[in-house]
């Protein structure tokens, strides 16, 4: 068995980024640990086995921070609840790059994290199982 766990993540700084994903998104701190100049820091959306791991930019990494997928849409979030995630994060001062909008795959849209970096929050339509189908 194969699985994702982690995706580095450039950062500026450990701190700020821990701020905005624990803080503004309600991310949990898995694991924040000193390793001489720099520190192994790992957030997770709660309830996720995949998580993020903050890797403070160092000399020409540094012009990857939040612009890791040059321009496009970088990381997926899947949510429960769109409403109720899209009005806490306006509220928290997340900035969402469009309105929300309904797709057939469902409610999305796209904000970018502190440092520029693109995300669709999304929550699936729901798709009615193959059995009930007629």
């Amino acid at each position: 068995m194969l699985r994702l766990s982690l995706t580095a993540l450039l950062v500026h700084d450990y701190d700020e980024a821990i701020d905005f994903y624990v803080g503004k998104l309600g991310f949990e701190l898995v694991e924040d640990t000193p390793q001489g100049d720099k520190r192994w820091v790992v957030v997770r959306p709660k309830g996720s086995d995949a998580g993020l791991l903050l890797a403070r930019a160092v000399g020409e990494q540094a012009r990857g921070v939040g612009d890791q997928a040059a321009g496009r849409v970088f990381l997926f979030l899947e949510t429960d609840d769109f409403d109720r995630d899209h009005a806490a994060w306006t509220a928290a001062g997340v900035r969402f790059l469009e309105a929300p909008r309904r797709e057939p795959y469902g409610t999305v849209a796209v904000f970018q994290d502190l440092y520029g970096n693109r995300w669709d929050l999304i929550q699936p339509a729901r798709v009615e199982p193959a059995a009930a189908r007629p």
